[in-house]
């Protein structure tokens, strides 16, 4: 008898040290807690630093098209006077989800575009609004005679996710902004058994430097971190909580099987246990 209780006893044993304790699941706990004087204020949305490798959409219109048009790229006036458009603008590389067009601009490794009319440019470290500025001042009033409108659209801006999420990868936005959840929630969720207070998010700047920073999606102060809001070429791994990694490591063949034999005797125990007990 004692030996059946000692067998059941190291199954128990087994079965405990298989489970894992509880996790903090929920996001932003307690967020309605925080300051109304603080969620009244407006969120920082920072506008994006250009940098290497960036693909940009530059438009310049105004009310005298045909004087502008030469500051259009893929754009030439014909003799009659009529806006020729030499390709179309609306390329996409099929599954990558990313726009391809010789009509737009990357900017090169030394950070400079080639502009028409304009020649280069040096854009690394400019925001959208300052090489709107730029662009404006260089073409105003030397060539035209009205102050033109200038737009600016960052054409590949992505972030990646990768780790303990339902679908990690690259996550491409359309119109240049993405914050912290909402890459997550793009990215198929975190894992029941991702890391929630220790996430990692790798920011590189338009200078080649990086940072790296822990985020807590448990934490509500995550709504005013400044990193909330995400950069183009963030990325974010998730990783494994310490039960997950724990769960990692696979068992040889004669652990496997002294496990099922524990399983087996255990079994067995349970039964013949029931059965002194009715007897009684």
């Amino acid at each position: 008898m004692k030996a059946i209780k000692t067998t059941v006893a190291i199954a128990l044993a087994a079965c405990m040290c298989a489970c894992t304790s509880p996790k903090k699941v929920p996001y932003l706990v307690d967020a309605d807690q925080l300051p109304a004087e603080v969620l009244q204020l407006p969120a920082p949305i920072s506008d994006p630093v250009l940098g290497p490798g960036d693909l940009l959409n530059i438009e310049v219109t105004g009310t005298l098209p045909t004087a502008l048009a030469p500051f259009n790229k893929g754009q030439y006036v014909s003799p009659d006077g009529v806006i020729t458009t030499t390709t179309s603008r609306n390329t996409t590389t099929q599954g990558s989800g990313a726009e391809v067009n010789t009509q737009y601009y990357l900017v090169d490794n030394k950070g400079d575009i080639d502009f028409p009319v304009l020649g280069k440019i040096h854009v690394t470290g400019l925001t959208k609004s300052q090489l709107i500025e730029t662009i404006t001042n260089d073409i105003y009033p030397k060539y035209v005679t009205e102050r033109p409108t200038v737009d600016v659209r960052l054409m590949n801006f992505r972030v990646t996710v990768l780790g303990a999420v339902g679908s990690p990868g690259v996550i491409q936005s359309k119109n240049e902004r993405m914050n912290f959840l909402e890459a997550i929630a793009l990215a198929g969720d975190l894992n029941i058994k991702g890391e929630r207070e220790n996430i990692m998010l790798i920011r590189t700047n338009a200078d080649g430097s990086r940072e790296v920073h822990r985020m807590n999606i448990h934490d509500k102060n995550l709504l005013l971190s400044p990193y909330f809001n995400l950069q183009q070429n963030d990325f974010i791994y998730v990783e494994p909580n310490p039960s997950m990694r724990q769960n990692a490591w696979q068992l040889n063949s004669a652990v496997g099987a002294t496990s099922a034999v524990v399983g087996t005797i255990s079994s067995v125990a349970a039964l013949v246990i029931g059965i002194i007990n009715l007897a009684k």
